[in-house]
């Protein structure tokens, strides 16, 4: 028999379920780009419904996502987009936002428990003319399951669980006051909502009021849910008309895609109520790694389904570490720029 291998590296090297399986193997298709995919559309309605908006709409990944978002919202080249110098989309995303769509980032400073500093740039933006959000150009908000996305002036995204945060959680009553900041300045607000359900979960805030102030969320299937492929954005109607023409545009239009909506609607529905426990594992782990001398774990801020620990013996590299572990089959990550 082979070794049991135990893979911590991240939430994205599942497997799809023997039901997850099914489901695909019975789906009910058709050409989602010409008529559309009847598995695909009742799955958008159901994010659609679930998440509190008008329309969803099944894209490729996680990154499309955020890009379909960015220039659905951004539709005038040399838009500015506000986000955290450690979002996603500013770090992970091969500055798709720039090179594609033509606007600029303008990133504000994150602090470590995930939070960005409105109150700062709002009060350098009064003494300078400068800061997150400026007057002059068109803009935009955005984020990570701590996000904020803004247009006019801007644009501003955020994300509601971010990995650069150690998967700490934004809370709902800080992302209705950027939801406030970003309406009173003519803004959209976009969450980059990757995990958002553990986000949801570990906040004890149903998901349809956590992102009640955003104008867009993309969720991802292929993380927490543990579905094979994709994301889904949702948003008002008109927003995602816009959006699945860019995503033809981008060529994430697919055609017999009710295939993965099969697996992504089992994912959903089978997944949600074990998070909590996903959590608790992570917790446990946290806990344990902090027993051991040479590790630090700050286990107070493993809120959902990441560990992060600094190593305090200068004798020891996290790639060393990893490749020890490896020998024991256990796998894990060493700080790296691929999320």
């Amino acid at each position: 028999m082979a070794a049991r291998v135990v893979d911590l590296r991240a939430d994205t090297v599942t497997k799809p379920t023997e039901a997850m399986r099914a489901a695909m193997a019975a789906a009910d298709v058709g050409d989602d780009v010409r008529d559309g995919d009847p598995t695909a559309r009742r799955f958008e309605a159901e994010m659609a419904a679930l998440m509190g908006k008008e329309a969803a709409l099944f894209v490729p990944s996680g990154t499309m996502a955020n890009l379909v978002s960015v220039l659905a919202h951004c539709d005038v080249r040399g838009s500015e987009v506000i986000l955290g110098d450690d979002s996603h989309i500013h770090l992970y995303e091969n500055g798709g936002i720039a090179t594609i769509g033509g606007v600029h980032p303008r990133p504000v400073r994150s602090n470590p428990d995930g939070h960005h500093g409105h109150r700062q740039d709002r009060r350098r933006h009064q003494e300078s003319g400068r800061g997150g959000i400026l007057p002059d150009h068109q803009a935009h908000l955005f984020g990570e399951h701590t996000c904020k996305v803004s247009c006019r002036p801007k644009y501003s995204s955020s994300g509601i669980g971010s990995c650069c945060s150690g998967g700490r959680c934004l809370s709902v009553e800080y992302t209705d006051k950027v939801g406030e900041i970003a309406r009173s300045r003519g803004l959209k607000l976009h969450i980059d909502g990757a995990r958002i359900f553990n986000a949801s979960v570990a906040l004890g805030v149903p998901v349809d009021r956590l992102v009640k102030a955003a104008d867009s969320v993309s969720v991802c299937l292929s993380k927490g849910f543990g579905a094979p492929v994709g994301s889904v954005i949702v948003g008002s109607k008109a927003f995602i008309d816009k959006a699945k023409f860019l995503r033809k545009t981008l060529g994430g239009g697919m055609r017999q895609v009710g295939v993965l909506c099969a697996a992504a609607h089992v994912a959903v529905r089978d997944t949600v109520g074990k998070l909590a426990d996903d959590h608790r594992r992570a917790k446990s782990l946290a806990e344990g790694l902090n027993k051991i001398e040479q590790f630090i774990v700050d286990s107070a801020s493993v809120e959902t389904n990441m560990v992060f620990f600094d190593i305090v013996d200068s004798r020891i590299s996290s790639y060393k570490l990893c490749q020890i572990l490896e020998k024991r089959n256990v796998l894990a990550n060493p700080r790296s720029l691929k999320r």
